[in-house]
């Protein structure tokens, strides 16, 4: 009898007791998460929430009674054991995408693992490994010349511009640390001509720029009386163009502000309230499709102010690591448990949900008062777009809350502008809390809040933007308004259809062409947020410059804003940049890219457009590569 002859039985059953084990472990480990689950809802049920939303049962199910509910979430969670994102074992590393998702297609039964609707896919090539060994070098050559003019500025050789403690307060606290200091006037300072560059016109689709030159490396400018006019504007967050200076548009915010004059000297609470903003917040609920909305006059202050209203100590906060820095300061001064989970990984989120539901509170292990999952719809920096279905699909799982912030996707993605929402055709009453701001789409300022009436009615008496905060600007309300209407075709027209379309058709025109370039690129095809990977610091400085050398302005960005090795220029499509315009800014993208040397993509993309839909087929998910 051969040795595997001999070896098979045993082997067999080891594995047999090995995946008994294993089950009742992962069924042992479920009901303990679905009795934390009930005790979850059970808390909740005893606290009155302003976020407390109707919990909505699937198409095609009745109501069950509340004395069933207990069992039905156990037996949703035994059921959903064997699924490829939660199960414990079983699992092949072939199925984990870079994204978190996993090979398979679920088809039926309950769970997260269903393929999203999204209509285009999202890259994030990276770079061959040279790039990165390059950037990391081009960095420390750098800080070492940054060690030797310190070294220069301390014994007198060179000039020391930079702000410095007085010999007579030398025994003092100091007002900043030397070394946090480093980055800023010895690395940053060499390149500052490429930021902050003083516009003199309009931030249309062409816009005017001051000339200035510096005498002594950046550390002051002068102007030199020369204006760069007609310069291609690809940096600003004018998406729908409706940042225009147009007479016949304008008419009606002109006979506001003789109306009401420029400014409300008074907060929403006391005397700040006119017709106006009711009319505002009225046509915002009416255009997202919700109960009820909030506006606000400044938008960082609609997250960093309103997050700590609807969340508190003994709550958690699941943030999305690339969220903007209004999000992150709202979280912190909220004083709730901040968990950060990787950007757009459903895997890591539902990872954090469960442990959040099973072990509660630390410590004291009580449950949570209250899970608040906080996304954004586009991300500003990387031009990815939010994946909707799934994160809702966890949130009513685990019975958690969600905030999106819809500063960058409010007017700029679907087909009639109403934001991810209607991208991906989900109910907007499955967001518990919607934000978003105007000064993308609509060309004005401030933001608002909207949801249920509950939410927004609890919000006007403990939001501190509305507690002492000035009211918004009449004439910026009566532009919004006009921009929505536009939008909306409550004005009669078919221009804000046609701006929502011309956007959609720059943004795929223009992100195709990049890639056939052979540049790598991030993002969604559907964002207009389009960010350009240039990682050295070298190239990212020759390219600003170059560009504006062409008339051509654009937005670069390093290091600390992004991650050391992903320094990129961050282009903002507009309904209003003509493909004239397009054409001419790619090329001159192309020259640039073969003067610089910055086409790193390894892969091939046709000129054709898709002629299928990739939804259709039944091999993978829609988002293997």
């Amino acid at each position: 009898m051969s040795r595997t002859a001999v070896l098979s039985p045993i082997v067999l059953r080891i594995q047999t007791r090995w995946g008994r084990q294993t089950g009742l472990a992962e069924q042992q480990l479920n009901v303990r998460c679905s009795n934390a689950t009930e005790r979850q809802n059970r808390g909740n049920e005893r606290r009155k929430s302003p976020l407390e939303v109707e919990r909505r049962t699937p198409a095609g199910e009745n109501r069950e009674s509340a004395a069933a509910l207990p069992q039905r979430n156990m037996a949703i969670t035994v059921a959903t054991s064997t699924l490829p994102q939660i199960s414990l074992s079983g699992l092949k590393c072939e199925d984990i995408k870079r994204n978190g998702f996993h090979n398979r297609r679920e088809t039926k039964g309950p769970g997260t693992a269903v393929a999203s609707k999204q209509p285009r896919q999202e890259s994030y090539e990276q770079a061959p490994m040279y790039v990165a060994v390059m950037t990391y070098l081009g960095f420390g050559i750098v800080t070492l010349f940054g060690y030797f003019r310190d070294f220069l500025r301390a014994v007198g050789v060179e000039k020391r511009n930079i702000a410095q403690e007085r010999e007579e307060q030398k025994d003092f606290v100091p007002l900043y640390q030397d070394f946090e200091n480093f980055y800023t006037r010895n690395l940053y300072m060499r390149v500052r001509d490429n930021w902050n560059r003083p516009v003199c016109s309009l931030p249309g689709p062409v816009f005017d720029l001051m000339e200035r030159v510096s005498d002594d490396y950046n550390w002051t400018f002068r102007l030199t009386g020369r204006t760069i006019h007609n310069a291609i504007n690809m940096g600003s967050y004018n998406y729908l163009g409706f940042a225009e200076n147009n007479a016949d548009f304008l008419k009606t915010v002109a006979a506001k502000t003789q109306q009401y004059g420029v400014g409300v000297c008074s907060t929403r609470q006391e005397l700040g309230t006119l017709s106006i903003h009711e009319e505002l917040e009225q046509l915002v609920a009416s255009f997202l499709k919700v109960e009820s909305s909030m506006t606000f006059g400044m938008g960082f202050a609609v997250n960093s102010m309103n997050i700590p209203a609807i969340v508190g100590k003994g709550g958690l906060i699941l943030s999305d690591e690339l969220n903007h820095t209004s999000l992150i300061l709202g979280a912190r001064l909220s004083g709730a448990t901040i968990r950060v989970f990787k950007h757009n990984n459903m895997h890591s989120l539902e990872k954090m949900l469960k442990e959040a539901v099973c072990s509660g509170q630390p410590r004291t292990h009580r449950p949570w008062k209250k899970i608040l999952i906080m996304v954004e719809g586009i991300y500003s920096m990387e031009g990815s777009v939010v994946r909707l279905p799934e994160i809702i699909a966890l949130k009513k799982k685990y019975k958690a809350y969600l905030y999106l912030d819809e500063a960058h996707s409010i007017g700029a993605v679907g087909p009639s502008g109403r934001g991810v929402t209607e991208l991906f055709n989900v109910n907007p009453s499955d967001v518990d809390v919607m934000m978003g701001t105007f000064t993308k789409s609509f060309g004005a300022a401030g933001g608002y809040i909207a949801g249920k009436k509950d939410l927004v009615d609890y919000l006007r008496g403990h939001s501190h933007s509305a507690v002492y905060a000035a009211a918004m600007s009449p004439p910026v309300a009566e532009q919004i308004i006009r921009a929505m209407k536009c939008i909306m075709g409550s004005d009669g027209s078919t221009e804000g259809i046609r701006r929502v379309r011309q956007l959609a058709e720059n943004t795929r025109y223009f992100r195709a062409r990049l890639k056939e370039m052979g540049f790598i690129i991030y993002g969604n095809d559907d964002s207009p947020v389009v960010p350009i990977l240039l990682y050295m610091p070298g190239k990212v400085v020759a390219f600003a410059r170059e560009m504006l050398e062409r008339k051509i302005g654009v937005v670069v960005v390093g290091f600390p804003a992004t991650p050391i090795t992903e320094a990129r220029a961050r282009f903002c499509l507009s309904a209003s940049h003509s493909r004239a315009m397009l054409n001419q800014v790619l090329r001159h993208m192309n020259e640039v890219g073969d003067n610089l040397c910055l086409k790193f993509s390894r892969l091939k993309y046709s000129s054709c457009p898709d002629l299928c839909d990739e939804t259709d087929f039944d091999s993978g998910s829609l988002y293997d590569p």
